[in-house]
């Protein structure tokens, strides 16, 4: 008797549908042939279903390292796009995050006087948003700001949870001479884990990957 050839397919989600039609396809091969007992009925289902199942699961996992990565980039983008306005203003400009609920939203937020960006003058309305209110995981499914559980921050410490870490004040502040507060943003998806550093001399990020196998951070 011979089966159709399961051929190495990419391992994307038009990938999964192709193997589930295939074992379709197989199973109507296998009753069309006369002497298929039931244990091999069997058999070729489960080679199937687990063949799809082990597709699906990687396609998960690199559609997330994607996603992660994507937002890292946009974040490290944002506190770019914040430094250039500070310089264009010739004032500081701070992107202001806040908690709400077990994530963060962040503001763009302009010196309104000349002496820095402060959470009273904000309240105030001294210091006001120059751009919109933006959440992570509104543009980036199941993203936020978390160091995750079991990793070690950039700096070697095992201190998980908050993924804010640029001051008491939650205010990364961008200078009109280029440079900035120092601090670190991580960014979690489902199980992949980045960071966006900030080099409070310069201004500029650095962006940073989680090898869990190695237990580092790897700069992309």
């Amino acid at each position: 008797m011979t089966l159709p050839r399961l051929d190495r397919c990419d391992w994307s989600l038009a990938g999964a549908r192709a193997l589930r039609a295939r074992r379709r396809s197989l199973l109507q091969v296998l009753v069309a042939q006369r002497g298929v007992t039931a244990i091999e009925l069997l058999f070729a289902v489960a080679t199937s279903m687990t063949v799809a199942a082990v597709s699906i699961a990687q396609t998960s996992t690199v559609v997330d390292e994607l996603r992660t990565a994507m937002a890292a980039r946009y974040v490290a983008g944002r506190i770019g796009a914040a430094r250039l306005d500070a310089v264009r203003r010739g004032t500081s400009v701070a992107l202001r995050f806040e908690l709400a609920g077990d994530d963060y939203v962040y503001t763009p937020i302009e010196d309104g006087n000349g002496n820095g960006v402060r959470t009273l003058e904000i309240r105030a309305g001294v210091d006001r948003p120059v751009g919109p209110v933006e959440r992570l995981r509104d543009k980036f499914a199941d993203v936020r700001f978390e160091l995750g559980s079991g990793v070690p921050d950039a700096d070697g410490e095992d201190v998980a949870g908050d993924g804010v870490r640029i001051g008491s004040s939650r205010l990364l502040t961008l200078s009109a001479d280029g440079t900035a507060t120092s601090g670190t943003l991580y960014i979690r998806g489902r199980r992949a884990q980045y960071a966006v550093r900030v080099l409070g001399a310069t201004g500029r990020t650095r962006m940073l990957q989680y090898s869990a196998g190695n237990r580092l951070w790897l700069s992309r």
